[in-house]
C-alpha cells in the first residue's frame, strides 16, 4: 500500500542526496518545482534524471503548483513521475480532467490550515476525494505567502480532525524534524508524514543523522498506532 507508513523526504538537491534518502529508510523523495515562492532545490532536467532510476518502492513525487490538467499529465511525463502533489488551487474540473486523461497518476492534493478554516478544509475533502489519491496538510506562512516549505507547524488538532474526517488517507507535513515527529504522528494519527526544512543542516543540505532519526520515530510511532 502506497500510504501506509509513508514517509517522504522533499527538497531534493542531487543524486547523492536522493542515494542517501533511500539508503536511509525514505522511500518517497518529494521533488519541488515550477514554484511560485520558495527557490528550486533543483532543475528538472536532474529531477528527471533522478526519478528514472528510482524503482518501487522508491518513488519520486512531483509537488507543482501547475493547474491544468493537461500541463500536469506533460509535466509528470518529461520528469517521469507517477505521483504528483498539487500544491495550488485546483477547479474540481480540472482535477476529474486529471483523474480521466492520467488514471494511473496518483495525485496527492494539499490542505493548507492557516489559509483556510477547518470547514473550507473539510469541503474540499468533500469535493475533492472521488479525483484524488491521498491529501497532505501543510501550514501556511502568511509572512511570505508559502503554503509548504515554510518549516512552521500548524494546529495538529486540526489535521487530526481532518484524519477522521476524510475517506482518504491524510499525509501530515508542516514543520516536523526528529524532534517532534514521534508525538505529531501519534496525535494526528495520519497515513503519512513528510519533512523538508526540518531535516537539513545549516547550509540546506539534508543531514543523515537528521533524517535516519527522522525515519526512526515516524516508524516507532507508526508502529504504536497501527
Amino acid at each position: 500500500m502506497l500510504f501506509n507508513k509513508f514517509i517522504q523526504i522533499a527538497g531534493i538537491s542531487g543524486k547523492s542526496e536522493a542515494d542517501m534518502l533511500i539508503n536511509s529508510g525514505i522511500n518517497y523523495l518529494g521533488f519541488p518545482l515550477r514554484l511560485p515562492v520558495n527557490k528550486e532545490d533543483i532543475s528538472e532536467n536532474e529531477a528527471a534524471e533522478i526519478i528514472k532510476y528510482l524503482n518501487p518502492p522508491n518513488y519520486g513525487i512531483v509537488i507543482t503548483y501547475l493547474n491544468i490538467a493537461e500541463e500536469i499529465v506533460s509535466f509528470c511525463s518529461e520528469l517521469n513521475a507517477s505521483m504528483v502533489q498539487l500544491h495550488g488551487n485546483i477547479e474540481i474540473a480540472e482535477l476529474k480532467k486529471l483523474k480521466s486523461i492520467a488514471p494511473n497518476l496518483v495525485i496527492i492534493k494539499s490542505l493548507i490550515v492557516g489559509k483556510y478554516t477547518l470547514e473550507e478544509l473539510k469541503s474540499s475533502i468533500d469535493e475533492q476525494s472521488e479525483f484524488v489519491d491521498a491529501f497532505i496538510t501543510d501550514t501556511f506562512n502568511p509572512e511570505s505567502g508559502a503554503t509548504g516549505a515554510t518549516g512552521l507547524t500548524h494546529d495538529w488538532q486540526i489535521s487530526k480532525i481532518l484524519v477522521e474526517y476524510s475517506s482518504k488517507p491524510i499525509i501530515l507535513a508542516g514543520g516536523l524534524n526528529p524532534e517532534n515527529v514521534f508525538d505529531a504522528i501519534i496525535k494526528v494519527k495520519p497515513a503519512g508524514v513528510d519533512s523538508h526544512t526540518g531535516v537539513e543542516n545549516e547550509s540546506g543540505a539534508k543531514d543523515e543523522l537528521k533524517v535516519q532519526k527522522f525515519y526512526v520515530e515516524a516508524i516507532r510511532a507508526f508502529e504504536q498506532i497501527k
